[in-house]
């Protein structure tokens, strides 16, 4: 399911949601279909790789990389701050 972002152009709310293509979005705020796709902003440069290491470490503290051994977790969360 693709991530997009609306506006409604009821209550001029902005917001996101997981869409099948089979669904149709309402506003969480007013319950309207009247809804806006807009462009979804990509991260600045320079903070995807902070990005995707801040939910590694949240992934790690889960206990999701348990599978992995401790070479690999090491090498997966490489830059990781204790």
């Amino acid at each position: 399911m693709p991530l997009f972002d609306y506006h409604c152009t009821a209550c001029a709310a902005d917001f996101e949601r997981l869409v099948r293509a089979s669904d149709t979005p309402t506003c969480p705020h007013c319950g309207s279909t009247a809804l806006d796709k807009r462009v979804s902003p990509l991260a600045p440069a320079g903070k995807i790789e902070a990005i995707r290491l801040a939910h590694r470490r949240v992934a790690d503290r889960q206990g999701l990389f348990n599978h992995y051994s401790p070479s690999e977790r090491a090498r997966l969360l490489k830059g990781k701050t204790v």
